[in-house]
């Protein structure tokens, strides 16, 4: 991770350590790079939340002054933004989001023409430039760049899932929960356009709700839903939809990790799963694991970041993979996350084995996971602790091959994230709270 760029982008507190001015100069440096043979042409998309137009603005103004031509999506999705960057004719894209946070962070998503987050080695220049270290000339005459708007972005991209998507939803109850954010303006045409009977909770974005009790952070209220109705499944979203948990109908959370199993089973059925493999994270379940060994698909195991995954899966052509947060990546589909086409690939299962979803997921067992974030002063020092990290090693023994402790910086926030899986939610509490109160003894919590 660099000093700005983190697992996900840059990403912080809007007008605190993330402003106007750094906004303007990562559109600066793009703007220039791409205008070196030419005018560059640039895509930007946009979430809900309150800040996502300030930056939006300051981004193409930045774009526009270096000699590059911007053209603005508006309000969707960050798959939707991959899929246009990556199919038209744009050099790269921008997704103004801060995923799953709360309104008041944002972020800038940058993607490749190949529809692709850039490789790690082009946002070292990128924060040399927002720190002031070079300057950039500015484009002057017929050189400068234009802005226009690029609404129907939007319906190429709701066009082309429900073109390549290929299983009729007549026979489905869909609940779906938008979280107020960016699936408000694709979802629910595409569940309609394929025949599905929708139910729409938390599609009324003010700027302020985004993430707020609803979508794939807090699933609360659509697992109320999904006992109280009478649907064959439900789907919560993030706010920027590259992520999606499913509910079955008696409330209980179906996530990444089953998700996850369940395509690779069916991709396996069907000759389909390249290399027997499956590519997931360091968070995944032990359940997990388990579950795969007696399908008998074997694994990789990458660092968190759905960058991380796709580069093994290209590097070792490899066609499913993702994270238990339901970030899932299906080469077949495309090579980025997106939570409309996970959803539709599990209704897709679903029709083909014609069973409901607990009857696919059910193999993985979830071992107990208690998931506890320390916000501290300097992660790295915390990190470097040579008794901090002997605390973690003697958990680690003591649950052997019944259990694992992970203790992990976020890649966004001043945050240490300490997770361990056991055989109890007891023994989970005491080995958490081990490591977290040496944390805090050696004054290192913020």
């Amino acid at each position: 991770m660099g000093r700005y760029f983190g697992t996900d982008g840059v990403r912080g507190e809007a007008n605190k350590n993330l402003t106007v001015a750094s906004v303007y100069r990562i559109g600066r440096y793009l703007g220039n790079y791409y205008a070196k043979n030419g005018k560059g042409k640039i895509v930007i998309g946009k979430d809900t939340r309150l800040s996502s137009s300030m930056f939006e603005n300051a981004l193409a103004c930045g774009i526009a002054e270096s000699g590059s031509d911007t053209l603005l999506a508006g309000y969707c999705t960050t798959p939707c933004l991959a899929y246009l960057v990556g199919s038209e004719d744009f050099d790269c894209g921008i997704m103004i989001s801060a995923s799953h946070n709360p309104f008041y962070d944002n972020g800038i998503k940058i993607f490749g023409t190949d529809g692709l987050k850039i490789r790690d080695d082009m946002e070292d220049p990128i924060e040399d430039y927002m720190d002031g270290k070079f300057e950039l000339p500015v484009a002057a005459k017929e050189e400068i760049g234009t802005i226009e708007y690029y609404p129907e972005g939007v319906e190429h991209y709701v066009d082309w899932i429900t073109k390549t998507y290929p299983t009729d939803l007549s026979s489905y109850s869909v609940l779906l929960d938008l979280c107020n954010g960016g699936s408000c303006y694709t979802a629910p045409q595409i569940f309609e356009r394929l025949g599905a009977k929708v139910t729409i909770m938390n599609d009324d974005p003010d700027g302020l709700n985004i993430n707020t009790k609803c979508g794939s952070t807090h699933l609360e209220a659509i697992q109320a839903a999904m006992k109280e109705g009478s649907y064959d499944i439900g789907f919560a979203f993030d706010g920027d939809a590259d992520r999606v948990l499913a509910v079955d109908p008696q409330g209980n959370v179906v996530d990444g990790d089953k998700i996850m199993y369940l395509l690779a089973k069916q991709l396996k059925a069907e000759g389909k799963l390249k290399g027997n493999r499956l590519v997931t994270t360091v968070m995944s379940n032990i359940g997990l694991k388990k579950a795969l060994e007696a399908a008998g698909i074997q694994y990789e195991i990458v660092a968190v970041g759905d960058k991380n995954v796709v580069e093994c899966m290209r590097a070792n052509d490899y066609v499913v993979g993702g994270e238990q947060s339901g970030h899932i990546i299906n080469s077949y589909s495309a090579l980025f996350g997106d939570g409309v086409k996970t959803a539709l690939n599990v209704l897709e299962v679903m029709a083909k084995n014609q069973c409901g979803i607990n009857a696919l997921a059910d193999p993985v067992k979830v071992y107990p996971q208690l998931l506890i974030n320390v916000r501290v002063k300097d992660k790295k020092i915390v990190l470097n602790d040579e008794e901090i990290k002997a605390k973690i090693e003697e958990v680690a023994k003591a649950l052997g091959d019944n259990g694992r402790i992970l203790v992990r910086p976020s890649g966004t926030e001043p945050l240490i994230r300490v997770m361990t899986e056991a055989e109890s939610d007891e023994l989970c509490e005491k080995y958490d709270n081990a490591v977290i109160e040496l944390i805090k003894a050696k004054g290192y919590a913020a």
